[in-house]
């Protein structure tokens, strides 16, 4: 037998231990806690996706999913500075290789940063040690622009199952989904409109509501339909009774 190659021993010690992590949570299940005490804040997410805030109160949660370019960025981030807003951006690993200082400015603007996966491949045509190096590389493309990510994940294209979502537990994440997509990001090509944006953030509109929007577009042409959008969503939102709540509010405790 030939001997193993460096890069196939190289790629089995990045693999093995998430491989390790994933194959104990799901054989024993999500540990009360990873040091043996109380659970921390973000295991007491695990288990689940997280499709609404756990709340009665009339609140909205705003995000963000990077995958493309940073076409609209600016514009959000303006929206956000004027309106007082906070929201959570959901970055995949290569929008951070690409585009670090727009990584570095959301941060500074103070809001928050979680992992959309490295390349935004369908998870469930993946095997375990893929997925895992999916949001490990993630984790590592946006700590390499000097900023440290949220514990939460986003699954792409919201490919959740049981399984996949304990494997993002076992690796410290908790599945962060949303209740309704604006799906701005399909672009005026596709018959979408900054309304029908509004319309549907609106239409979902419940406590605990998350809206997903987008930075950038699929096909990085015409006008960033959530970037648009954005100004009348919080200015509805906020005319319902409704107030703008940070993510981060799920981690204190």
């Amino acid at each position: 037998m030939s001997p193993a190659s460096p890069r196939l021993c190289a790629t089995a010690r990045r693999t093995l231990p998430a491989l390790a992590a994933v194959l104990a949570l799901t054989l024993a299940g999500p540990p009360a806690s990873a040091h043996g005490g109380a659970p921390s804040p973000v295991e007491k997410l695990y288990g689940r996706e997280i499709r609404e805030l756990p709340t009665t109160a009339r609140t909205v949660a705003l995000t963000f999913n990077a995958a493309w370019d940073e076409q609209g960025l600016d514009t959000v981030l303006k929206v956000l500075r004027q309106q007082r807003a906070p929201a959570t951006f959901f970055l995949t690993g290569q929008f951070a290789e690409r585009h670090p200082a727009a990584v570095r400015a959301i941060a500074e603007a103070g809001h928050g940063i979680a992992n959309h996966s490295y390349s935004h491949p369908p998870f469930g045509e993946l095997t375990p040690g893929e997925r895992a190096q999916e949001i490990t590389r993630a984790d590592r493309a946006v700590r390499a622009t000097g900023i440290a990510p949220l514990p939460f994940f986003r699954f792409p294209y919201g490919d959740t199952t049981p399984r996949q979502i304990a494997e993002a537990n076992a690796l410290g994440y908790a599945d962060i989904e949303w209740t309704t997509d604006t799906t701005g990001y399909r672009g005026t090509a596709t018959g979408m409109t900054v309304q029908k944006a509004v319309k549907r953030a609106l239409d979902a509109l419940r406590p605990g509501e998350i809206v997903q929007l987008h930075i950038g577009s699929l096909d990085g042409q015409g006008p960033v339909l959530d970037a648009e959008a954005l100004p009348q969503i919080i200015d509805a939102v906020r005319t319902r009774g409704y107030t703008i709540t940070d993510l981060r509010g799920l981690l204190a405790g």
